[in-house]
């Protein structure tokens, strides 16, 4: 559509609220649409899909348009990523002939990444400059929609049928559906009825790595909304009992519709007062299988929340990672002798992933390190990323993502 000037000055007026980055930015952008109703479909995409822009590019736009003020990070976007004219923008000559001289080789990295320079620089120091390249690229690339199938309720062949959409079976996940373009799935029928969820390939293998069995005793332990709990559920087969657990009874809440579309009874909700919580403490020793999908910065899913880069600094990173061992530690009390014991997490930084995993291997001689390879081949899948599963988007199509994997001996 040919941007009207009420258009881009909704979409200046959004940007500006978003770049003060107060909030998480999917939830500023629902604010902001339930106050303008009078918006159409067409109208929001244009507004939401700029304005994501400009998020993920922040630095090469700000480069481009030699400003940080939102309209001329608005206008770079259009038109050099969009490929609008500037006579149809009504833009300043003078910007139009910047944007479009601009060299991005003459950047430095970090800008060219569009990454904050400490963020660019740990993926270099780590990588090296150019496979951190390409996961900054991969991080900018739109991230696709996945649905999981409900494989209680039907096979991944008969939904697609279906779904009646151009959609094809995701390279890993036996239950994961790859759509192209971005339907509306939660009008869907199969959605309303519970038959498939929206989840990213990446999160729907963290339930393969814990591989619950029937009538076992199961824990997410950082449950939130009760994703992945329904990927367990669903391998389970609604038998055995399933604990999700986390601090916010908000989030929890989200579960109980969900479980309900699916049809899953088998799940007792827990909102955790802490590390030492009672009931919780009454599960020690018990339980085979304990996921821990911890708070984390989140910078693997920047395709989907690029403002995560600008709102999380490395302080933020060294809170986190104390909190994350500390989280570890306790839903390590639930795993029973012969049980699994499944750490991840959605960051691609070291001090959340790799830290922790060795920190807590170090200090738990009665937990052994099992291979995630090794795991998910007993699952039929066949994804070797090593004994550590690790996820990229430009290498695997799904968020980023790290787990490792143990199991307790004693």
């Amino acid at each position: 559509m040919t941007p009207h000037r009420a258009l881009l000055a909704r979409t200046e007026e959004l940007l500006t609220v978003l770049l003060r980055f107060s909030g998480a930015a999917d939830a500023v952008v629902s604010r902001y649409f339930r106050s303008h109703r009078q918006l159409g479909q067409g109208e929001r995409a244009f507004i939401a899909e700029t304005a994501f822009a400009v998020l993920r590019r922040k630095r090469s736009l700000e480069a481009a348009a030699g400003s940080a003020e939102p309209r001329a990070l608005m206008l770079a976007a259009l038109l050099s990523l969009f490929g609008y004219s500037g006579r149809a923008l009504g833009a300043d000559p003078n910007l139009v002939a910047r944007v479009r001289s601009l060299d991005p080789d003459s950047l430095p990295s970090a800008v060219r990444a569009d990454l904050p320079d400490w963020l660019w620089q740990r993926l270099s120091a780590l990588h090296g400059e150019g496979e951190a390249m390409r996961i900054a690229q991969g991080l900018l690339a739109p991230a696709p929609l996945d649905l999981r199938i409900n494989l209680a309720r039907l096979s991944r062949e008969d939904a697609l049928a279906a779904l009646k959409l151009e959609a094809a079976p995701t390279p890993h996940s036996p239950a994961g559906i790859r759509l192209a373009g971005k339907p509306r799935i939660n009008r869907h029928p199969l959605f309303l009825d519970g038959s498939i969820e929206v989840q990213d390939e990446g999160s729907q293998l963290l339930a393969y790595l814990i591989a619950p069995r029937r009538g076992e005793m199961v824990a997410d332990y950082c449950a939130g909304a009760g994703g992945k709990t329904l990927a367990l559920a669903m391998l389970m087969r609604g038998a055995g009992r399933l604990y999700a657990m986390d601090v916010s009874a908000k989030r929890l809440a989200l579960l109980a519709p969900r479980a309900a579309r699916a049809g899953v009874t088998s799940v007792h909700a827990l909102t955790l007062e802490g590390p030492s919580d009672a009931r919780a403490k009454r599960l020690a020793g018990k339980l085979d299988r304990v996921l821990v999908d911890a708070p984390c910065s989140g910078f693997g899913t920047l395709r989907r929340n690029p403002d995560l880069k600008w709102r999380h600094g490395p302080e933020a990173v060294a809170e986190l990672a104390a909190k994350q061992i500390g989280i570890l530690e306790s839903a390590a009390r639930l795993v029973k002798p012969g049980g699994r014991l499944v750490y991840a997490t959605c960051s691609i930084l070291a001090e959340e992933n790799d830290a922790v995993a060795d920190r807590f291997a170090a200090a738990h001689p009665d937990f052994r390190s099992l291979d995630c390879a090794a795991l998910l081949a007993a699952q039929r899948i066949a994804l070797d990323t090593g004994e550590r599963l690790r996820l990229w988007p430009h290498r695997h199509g799904t968020d980023g993502f790290f787990a490792a994997a143990f199991e307790r001996v004693t």
